[in-house]
This record gives C-alpha cells, structure tokens and sequence, in this order.
C-alpha cells in the first residue's frame, strides 16, 4: 500500500500547493493530480526534493499562461516573416531572440519538472529519471529546434547577413509550439470557473484567424517568388507591388484569405497562374473541413444551451394534448401548466440527478444544511434528539409548487405529511359543494399528519397562496425511524396531543373522532404514564377506520390489524372495527368488549373455525367474537 510519506505519492502535491497559493475554488481540483486507490495519508505534509517543480505548481502554471501569450506572437510572426523577408532581418528580430531566450530557459525548466508515471500512477521526483524521460522524448528535440536562432549562429560562423529562403521555412517551425495552446484550451474547457461556451467559442474564432493569416502570408509568398511578378494575383491589381508598404501588402493578402474562406469570392482578387490556382483548390479543399468543423461546433453550443427550452416545449405541448384529449377542466390544466413551467425554472435549486450521484454522506450534509432548522422549529419535533433530528432532515424530499396548486387533497389516502419552508398554505374543506376556509399555514407549520398518525383520509384540502417550498417525508420512512426511538416517540406524540387541544373550535368539528378522543383523554393519566398516553391515542376508535394497537407497542410498530364483529358468522352481516391485533387472546377480549360493548369468550374466523393462536392471522381479516 502507497503510503503519503513516499516520495512518489501524487497526494501531497494537492496540499503543498498551498505553499504556492491556497486552492480556494474547488473546480481547479478537477486539473490536479488524484491520488492512486490504496494511499494512506499522513497528517505530515512532505517537501519535494531540492531543485524538483511540482507540475501543478501553481507559479510553474503562471509560467505556462506567460509563455502562452509568447506562443501567440510566434503563431503571427513566423508565417509574416515568411511571406515579408524584410522584418525577420529588421524589427521583428530582437523580439524573436527575446521570445526564443523564454523558450530556452522553459528548456532548462522542463529538466526539474516532476511527472506522473501514468503505469504506477505516482509522481516521480528522481532527476535522472525526469532528465532521460525529457530528452528520449521528441519533444525535446522538437523544442530545441523550434527554439535555436539559426539563422543568427548561421550569420555569426559565416559573416554572412543575406536572409536565405531556407530561414523563413526553419522559423515554421516555432510553429510547434503551438502544442501548448491546445493544451491551454483543453484545461480551461474543464474548469468550471470558466464559461465552456465562450471557452469554445474564442478556440473557433483562435482556428479561423489562423487559418486566415496563415493562408494569406503563403500566398504572398507564392507570388513574390513568381518569375513574373505582374502575373501573379496581387501584380494585376497593384503595380510594383514589391516596393509598396508592407502592411498594404498583407491587408491584401488577409482580404483574399477571408473573401475565399468564406466562399464570397468577388472575383476582384483570383489566381492567375498555375501554381496559384493549384494552391487555390487545396485551400477551398480545406476551407470546406473548416467550414464544417466551425459550423458544427457552433451548431452543438447553440443546441446544448437551448436544450433545456426545447425540452420544456415539448412538455408543455404534450400537457395541452393530454388535457383536450381528455376534456380536462381549465383550472386543472393551468394547475399542470404551472407546476411544470415551476419545474423547469427550479431545475437548479433541486438538480435530483446531481444530488442522486453523490455519496449519501454528502446527500445528508446538504440535507442538514438546508432543512434541519426548519425540522427543529416544527412543533412535531420540539424536544426530540439530535439523532432523530438529523435522521429526519437526511429523508426529507424537496419540492415546490407554485400559487393555487393543490398539495394535499380532501378525502385521499394519507401516504406523506409536508412542512412548510417557505411560501404560504390555505387549509380548506369542501362542504356542501362550496369550499370553505379554516387557517392559514406559514414557515415551518406541518400539514398532513393528522390523516398520517390516524391513518384516515385526509380531512382537509391545502393548497399554495404563493410560491412555496415544501420538504415532505413518507410515512413508510417516518415509522421506520420512530419505531426505535421510543422516549422520542413519546415526545412527539405529547407534541401532536398538545397541537390536537390547541386546533381551532371549528376545525375540531370538521374531524368527529378528534372530539371524541380528546374528550375521552385523561390529562393527569397522561402526565403520569406517557407510555399510557400513548396507548389511549393508538388504541382510540370512533366512526372512521381508527388504527388499534396493543399496550406494549411503540410509535411507528407494525402489527396486524383485523376486524372484529360481535356475533357469529352466520348472524347476518354487519360493520366491524378496524383494531390493530394484541399480542395475546386476553387482550383482544377485553379490547373487543370496549369496542363492542360486549364481553365474548370464543373467537372464530368467517368461514366457523375457531382462533386458538393469534400467530395464525393475516392482515385483514375477520373475527367473530361471541
């Protein structure tokens, strides 16, 4: 196993970088080294060796955009000087011997310079090794002979000034180092500060005028080096073009490149012989790939930053044909209308298929960062334990819903109960076939649990005021977490008791069974023996399908429940009670004689036999004590 102490370990690289500057974005992490599966790391940090750069050093990076920009001016000058002689022996050479000592000294650099062995993926520091590695590779031949002035060693050993042809084609090759502009680009194209967009976008327009600049310096060339100079594509139009200035030259040569890139073609400037025209086809040969890569490139940028749009179009038409093929109501249609543009413009404050990628560690740091004060401030969960707490944070699922959109509806099954972020909540009730309001819902209220706790249908519709944002939970996950945690499972229940008695008047008669229930509650029992309470709200049944348990269960435990009647089976058919099952015979008598308002002693099944053990009963069935 790799440990942080070795050497070749790339993983303290991402820390000494600090020494050079602090990483305080993390998306200039994407461009560092990764440490290999299996390193183990220390809380020492280790120097490199002496005289070693670190690749991703972040001055050695400065270094590299600085030679970047010299790597730009050598781009122009070596095609110009090719195609006007006269500046590589006058102003333009002091400036390429300047650049060229940069490139030299990136030479001596280049020997210190550590590297990622790609096979054993570990940084090596060994001098010998990086030394070989640089000068077997062809790079170093490449940069050494991009870099030499030759044709100053060349003047120095002859005495000869006379600027031969064979100098201007030797300076293309400083072209090689145009190697480092693409790398430049490929790392700015992964690093998230930048805009991939205009990231692209420069790199086409860097191709093009390359490619214009280029093509138009050969073509000076071509005809400057023409045995008859009126006969070329520039001497019809200028005369004794050889003596003018040399940037009307080359603003000629520019507009000839261009008109033809661009497949304009005035016709004002043309090949007039052989050679040129020959030249002529290969360069609309190969403006044709051009045109073609730009055009697509662009293409995949317009499309990738509408997509989004697109895509929500289509959603929306397939709502308007959904909704006329089944004749749905106005309203309902502006409701799906709005939650799906809501949705849309959403997209990166929930981003679920980002969050579904991550580490479910990460999922429940976020989780905790965005709801968990929220959870704290709900009534529901006062006083419960910071282990519940963050469990209950970690499970919420994000949601918004924009004005006048029904979250919970009157009558449906209760499967999720919702806290308010933001936004604002109606609670309403349809009577009588109007719709009539009760309360009004704001930050961190609860909604839905009722129906949940008792689970019965839902006595209220609630609906959005304004733009809100809700965390829900389901109640298959809320039970699962409960279940275990008994004293806060009776914390809770005391909360939602305590919110129970404090419910308005007029809603308190909108729900019977709560009436009834708290009218039956005996508060001093209740302070006395929280476990009692408990029981009393559980084992509670008016005229709905009320949730039985037995005396020893706690909150969220799954039992069986069954329907009791209170005659034989063959006595005619009647409503039973929905209980949840006890744990022994005894408890479901004397249960049943509550309920039933009899005592009974022989318990059997529909179809007449008789019940000798509890174990033997499935969820829903039948029993008939008597």
């Amino acid at each position: 196993m790799t440990s942080w102490t070795d050497p070749t370990s790339p993983l303290p690289l991402l820390f000494r970088r600090r020494s050079s500057g602090e990483i305080r974005n993390l998306a200039s992490v994407s461009s560092s080294i990764l440490p290999a599966f299996g390193t183990v790391v220390d809380e020492e940090h280790l120097q490199l060796k002496k005289f070693v750069i670190a690749p991703y050093d972040r001055r050695y990076r400065w270094w590299q955009a600085f030679l970047v920009l010299l790597v730009i001016y050598s781009a122009w000058a070596s095609p110009f000087e090719l195609a006007f002689k006269k500046v590589a022996t006058g102003s333009l050479m002091p400036v390429d011997l300047v650049v060229d000592a940069f490139f030299a000294v990136d030479i001596v650099l280049t020997f210190f310079v550590a590297y990622l062995d790609k096979s054993t993926y570990l940084l090596v520091l060994d001098h010998k090794k990086i030394a070989l590695r640089y000068v077997i590779s062809i790079y170093f031949a490449m940069d050494v002979v991009s870099t030499l002035p030759i044709q100053l060693i060349y003047r120095m050993f002859t005495g000869n000034s006379h600027y031969a042809q064979v100098f201007g084609f030797l300076n293309l090759l400083r072209l090689w180092r145009l190697r480092r502009v693409s790398e430049l680009f490929k790392r700015l194209e992964k690093d998230t500060r930048f805009s991939y967009f205009w990231i692209r976008y420069v790199k086409l327009i860097c191709v093009t005028l390359f490619a214009v600049h280029s093509a138009g310096c050969f073509y000076f060339w071509m005809a400057t080096h023409h045995k008859t100079l009126s006969n070329t594509w520039i001497g019809t139009e200028v005369n004794d073009f050889e003596h003018k200035s040399i940037w009307l030259c080359y603003t000629y040569s520019i507009y000839w490149a261009t008109v033809t890139l661009t497949t304009v073609g005035y016709g004002d400037l043309h090949a007039v012989n052989l050679g040129e025209k020959i030249f002529s086809i290969f360069y609309m040969l190969f403006n044709i790939g051009l045109f073609a890569y730009l055009v697509g490139n662009m293409t995949n940028l317009i499309v990738h930053s509408a997509v989004r749009t697109l895509f929500m179009r289509d959603s929306i038409n397939e709502i308007f044909r959904y909704a006329r093929k089944n004749r749905l109501p106005e309203g309902l249609k502006e409701q799906m209308l709005a939650h799906m543009q809501l949705k849309f413009k959403t997209a990166e404050l929930q981003q679920e298929e980002v969050l579904e990628d991550l580490p479910k560690a990460i999922r429940s740091s976020i989780s905790q960062h965005l709801f968990r004060r929220t959870v704290e401030k709900t009534y529901l969960f006062k006083g419960v334990s910071e282990h519940l707490t963050v469990q209950l944070a970690s499970e919420m699922k994000a949601e918004y819903f924009p004005p006048k959109v029904d979250i919970i509806l009157q009558n449906e099954i209760p499967t999720d109960f919702y806290i308010l972020v933001f936004g604002a909540l109606d609670v309403l009730k349809y009577k009588n076939g109007t719709e009539q309001f009760f309360s009004k819902l704001g930050s961190a209220d609860l909604v839905g649990e009722i129906g949940v706790f008792f689970n019965t249908p839902q006595p209220f519709t609630v609906r959005t005021k304004k733009l809100s944002q809700v965390i829900r939970i389901s109640h298959h996950h809320f039970k699962e977490m409960v279940q275990p945690q008994n004293e806060d499972g009776m914390i809770m229940i005391k909360n939602f008791i305590q919110h129970l008695k404090d419910l308005k008047q007029e809603m308190l008669q909108e729900i019977p069974f709560l009436t009834e229930f708290l009218d039956e509650l005996n508060i001093e029992h209740i302070q006395a023996n929280e476990n009692t309470q408990y029981n009393q709200l559980a084992n509670f049944h008016g005229d709905t399908n009320m949730e039985e348990t037995n005396e020893t269960s706690t909150p969220g435990a799954i039992t069986l429940r069954v329907i009791i009647h209170g005659h034989h089976p063959d006595e005619g058919d009647t409503n039973g009670k929905l209980i949840h099952l006890p744990e022994s015979m005894e408890d479901l008598l004397r249960l049943a004689e509550k309920k039933l308002g009899k005592r009974g002693s022989t318990v059997v099944m529909a179809d007449g036999s008789q019940v000798e053990e509890l174990d033997a009963l499935r969820d829903n069935d039948h029993l008939f004590i008597f």
